[in-house]
């Protein structure tokens, strides 16, 4: 009955954490008093603190907006995911097709971003994806579309069919490249999602978004994000314009500090320049480093607890945190945290390494949670023999 409870309990935990591995759904709790937020001027903004998963200020982050080439994050996380999956190389190379060459028509009439690609060319995968995230190319994003699906719609299609599978209920794709289309929308912290999921599953291609120009052709283009160049702590990522999205931008930077490397990421969206939306965003990435301290509590396989196991080949299991906990409170508030332990009660083996049998929690002295993750055995405890499992079986019984 015990054990029933436990997982009942623990199994909205356990699909949050699953769903939101960044926790940019709906953030955790800060200690009291919370920092107030600089005043940003945009429609939405939205700060996550990537390393301790949680959402430091926000503002209308929820509302749907027009993504403008912010949609591109998504265009490229697929594409990512399909190198990853070796339906593509780097080193192929993709046919230019009258589609993506026709983008060029709408370049003349609404100023698009192209990296200017035509159907007598054959660019590498890594060339487009240069072509797409420095120059925000819509013409890569048609190529590179039709390269992984066979055709834009079905590539749509597939985009769409991620954002509902993560669960993203403000987001919907009608085109690859961010164009003014009906039903095409996203909102702050879906974009943020979607972000973060490039840089913690695509590593070793995040780097191309901190690339500040790129030459393609003969043609030199920059990176329109201008807080890499003011600043050498930000290392992407996206930006968009449309005359309905209004000027936006997500930018991520990682600073050191004393808990270690600290990684945020700012989304603003519908600032009135580009001057502004990189102040803005700036703005908001040096308020979380400053307001807000990185406190790391526990490493992985460091024991918090030994408690003892029935049935087990091993009377006793070692519990700790499957990932390092790091928390963000405001600054100064430290050492006013306190961790908790909960679990089962009693843990009966066989226990595998990493199986949840608990959560950590941890508050202010106050009470205000700030974070709450699953406690896992550290160690795998096999069965016992017959005589072993036969006598637990009776302790327990008289227990």
């Amino acid at each position: 009955m015990m054990k029933r409870f436990v997982r009942r309990a623990l199994a909205p935990l356990l699909a949050h954490l699953l769903a939101c591995a960044v926790a940019l759904a709906c953030g955790l709790a800060a200690a009291e008093p919370r920092p107030q937020p600089p005043e940003v001027a945009a429609r939405q903004y939205i700060l996550v603190d990537l390393t301790s998963q949680q959402v430091l200020a926000e503002s209308a982050a929820d509302q749907r907006a027009e993504p403008a080439s912010l949609t591109k994050l998504m265009t490229a996380y697929l594409v990512f995911n399909a190198i990853r999956d070796r339906k593509l190389t780097l080193e192929q190379t993709l046919p230019v097709s009258v589609r993506a060459w026709n983008e060029r028509g709408s370049g003349r009439k609404g100023g698009a971003s192209l990296m200017f690609i035509d159907p007598k060319m054959t660019p590498h995968v890594d060339e487009l994806l240069h072509g797409l995230i420095v120059h925000s190319g819509n013409d890569a994003a048609v190529a590179l579309a039709e390269g992984v699906a066979g055709s834009v719609e079905a590539f749509v299609a597939a985009m769409t069919r991620q954002a509902e599978a993560w669960g993203l209920k403000n987001t919907q794709f009608r085109n690859v490249t961010g164009v003014t289309e009906p039903s095409h929308y996203s909102s702050a912290r879906d974009v943020a999602f979607v972000a973060a999921k490039i840089i913690t599953e695509h590593p070793t291609l995040f780097p191309i978004y901190r690339v500040k120009s790129y030459t393609f052709n003969g043609i030199k283009q920059d990176n329109r994000n201008r807080l890499l160049s003011r600043d050498v702590t930000v290392d992407g990522m996206k930006t968009g314009r449309t005359d309905a999205a209004g000027w936006c931008l997500v930018a991520t930077a990682v600073r050191d500090t004393p808990a270690g490397k600290r990684r945020l990421l700012s989304v603003v969206l519908g600032a009135a320049s580009d001057e502004g939306r990189a102040g803005e965003s700036h703005k908001l990435l040096n308020w979380g480093y400053t307001a807000w301290d990185a406190v790391k509590l526990f490493e992985p396989g460091q024991a918090l607890a030994t408690v003892p196991v029935w049935k087990g080949a091993a009377s006793e299991a070692r519990l700790g945190v499957a990932a390092p906990l790091v928390v963000s409170v405001p600054r100064g508030e430290g050492a006013r945290l306190q961790p908790s332990l909960t679990r089962t009660d009693p843990l009966v083996a066989p226990l595998a390494a990493g199986q949840v049998v608990g959560t950590v929690k941890v508050a202010t002295t106050g009470g205000t949670a700030v974070a709450s993750v699953p406690l896992v055995a550290l160690q795998e405890v096999p069965l016992a023999g017959w005589f072993g499992r036969a006598w637990d079986g009776l302790r327990l019984w008289i227990r």
